[in-house]
């Protein structure tokens, strides 16, 4: 037997309610008879009950607060997506507060970091409006340099090569890369680059998702 959200069988409920209408119908007709319907004689809820048998109320009261419940249902199912609509609209509102601007990043403003193996420009970071994580960075190579070993992480990254060839290497498979092309390393495959050429290589690395920014 299927229950309602109370635990009632809904199908009991429904034929006690069903007959309660019936057997209350009956009643009222023959205790009220043609007189109640020639004079229009009002009966209150309390003298209606006075008419009824002891044993119908419960009945009556049950029907009546499950008519109650279904309503206060229906009106705060009605409620809900309003309210999960408000709160989604805040919390975009929230991020697109937080998010980086848009701007233009000339090449020969980009400050310089200089180590043994590579020299990198900061382009920029920080987060988007739809709420990744983003960073930007140009790095140059000499020939056979590598920034580091092959790893991985959580972000995504792509690399746009400008100037020279590299070797780019993804989970174990590696392909030479000239000016113009692209390659790009999903979540935590393993990744590694280095100048295959014999000059030096010029790359932008973009890195996108968490631990990004």
């Amino acid at each position: 037997m299927a229950l309602d959200k109370r635990g009632h069988g809904k199908d009991s409920c429904v034929g006690v309610e069903e007959r309660l209408k019936f057997v209350c119908s009956r009643i009222v007709k023959r205790m009220i008879g043609k007189q109640a319907k020639e004079e229009g004689m009002s009966v209150t809820r309390r003298e209606l009950f006075s008419m009824f048998p002891v044993a119908l109320v419960p009945a009556i009261l049950l029907a009546e607060e499950s008519a109650g419940q279904e309503m206060r249902e229906e009106s705060g199912a009605r409620e809900m997506p309003g309210k999960f609509a408000a709160r989604e609209t805040l919390e975009e509102s929230a991020g697109q507060e937080n998010a980086m601007p848009s701007a233009v990043y000339p090449f020969e403003k980009l400050p310089v970091r200089a180590t043994n193996v590579a020299q990198f420009r900061d382009v920029l970071k920080g987060k988007l409006a739809t709420g990744e994580s983003l960073e930007v960075h140009e790095t140059t190579l000499p020939p056979g340099g590598a920034p580091h070993p092959p790893h991985h992480h959580a972000h995504s990254e792509m690399w746009l090569i400008r100037e020279g060839t590299v070797e780019l290497t993804i989970n174990g498979k590696s392909q030479q890369l000239g000016p113009g092309s692209a390659g790009f390393a999903h979540s935590n495959d393993e990744h590694g680059i280095k100048n295959a050429g014999t000059t030096p290589a010029t790359y932008f690395v973009v890195a996108v998702g968490p631990g990004a920014s």
